[in-house]
């Protein structure tokens, strides 16, 4: 048999390619090279080596030549491949991402690729300038312009500690059932209905349901959370004034709710809404004071409402009863109520595992100085 290129590997060439067989992983290419070494050193023709490890005739010959020509590493490695150049240059690459990082073109919001490209065809020397070129070159460089990040970075003072810790220290307390501790906090949910009737799932078929939907208006959830204990009530209200706020407060009240309280201590937001003169818009004076001295408020940081615990609560809400289309406002009543009955009787907690001495040790840096110095 005419062999242009005969393998003949060493004992200690064919340990390794046995080796590299027998274990670890690797690339399918390099297992396959291995295996045409190996059969080529048994002096298998190259027509069953390329049917037995399943590659091409050609396959077979490159692997044998770069091992006589080269040598094992060669021939298990891969070859350089030929490929277009570079369209852009490296100074037209960092063109290109100070662009992207530039402000659009008037009128337009955001850099979308083909502006990108189009603005280096006028920039440059190019007469055109393909989308897949620009987006390959911004995302090496980790940019995407047609996204946006929104944040909101607190200002971590005096106050925003003082209103943390006053929180914190509250969740950490035993149980008392006269001086009870709730989180309120208050979320729109919008009312959506169908367009046509969805069409009910079946084995092997997804439930479908029209792209289309009609939106009926808004209702408003207060929700309300004890910290000690699993009880939460969800209260729907077509509106979020101060007086539906004052009217959920007094219910908060009530004896059949808290039989024993003395005060209620209620941990929420800095919204406009939130605070004793909306009792005194929805009550005479007398009863609102009458209210208000079974009630008291401890507010979250500005830009913290993580460190109120109702936020998961509702959380909770819209992913197991919310997360569908729901028209009607007494059909929504029913379902939360059904909610609301089954989380309270399988006596469901939120587990807060964040403390004082935890914020102290993660946020000592945000701490004002003086404060850390004491």
């Amino acid at each position: 048999m005419n062999v242009r290129y005969r393998v003949e590997l060493s004992q200690i060439e064919r340990t390794e390619l046995r080796a590299l067989l027998s274990g670890g992983k690797h690339a399918s290419r390099k297992l396959k090279r291995a295996q045409i070494l190996l059969a080529a050193d048994a002096e298998t023709s190259d027509e069953e080596i390329a049917r037995s490890v399943g590659v091409s005739g050609s396959t077979v010959y490159r692997t044998k030549r770069r091992f006589v020509e080269g040598n094992l590493e060669r021939a298990l490695s891969e070859e350089p491949r030929p490929g277009a150049e570079r369209k852009l240059t490296g100074k037209e690459e960092a063109l290109l991402v100070a662009t992207a990082c530039a402000s659009p073109p008037r009128g337009r919001a955001r850099w979308t690729l083909k502006l990108l490209a189009g603005a280096m065809v006028k920039l440059t020397e190019h007469k055109s300038l393909s989308h897949e070129t620009v987006r390959r070159r911004l995302a090496e460089n980790a940019l995407k312009p047609w996204r946006k990040d929104m944040w909101c970075i607190p200002q971590v003072d005096g106050e925003y500690v003082a209103r943390m810790e006053d929180v914190l220290d509250l969740y950490a307390e035993a149980p008392d059932s006269r001086r009870p501790v709730v989180c309120f906090d208050e979320s729109p949910v919008q009312l959506i209905g169908e367009t046509r009737q969805p069409i009910p799932a079946k084995p092997g078929r997804l439930e479908r349901y029209d792209y289309e939907y009609r939106r009926n208006g808004t209702v408003n959830l207060f929700v309300l959370l004890d910290v000690h204990r699993p009880w939460r009530k969800v209260k729907v209200t077509e509106r979020r004034a101060a007086r539906d706020y004052a009217q959920c407060m007094r219910d908060s009240r009530r004896t059949s709710n808290y039989p024993d309280a003395e005060i209620i201590r209620v941990v929420q937001d800095n919204l406009s809404t939130h605070s004793a003169g909306a009792l005194y818009q929805a009550f005479p004076p007398a009863e609102a004071r009458r209210i208000l001295r079974r009630l008291e408020f401890h507010y979250t940081p500005k830009h913290a409402s993580w460190l109120n615990m109702v936020e998961i609560e509702i959380g909770v809400l819209r992913g197991q009863c919310l997360d569908r289309r729901i028209d009607d406002p007494k059909r929504l009543r029913r379902e939360i109520t059904a909610w609301e009955r089954q989380r309270n009787a399988a006596r469901s907690r939120i587990k807060w595992m964040f403390t004082t001495d935890k914020a102290r040790a993660k946020m000592a840096g945000a701490y004002p100085a003086t404060s850390k110095e004491s």
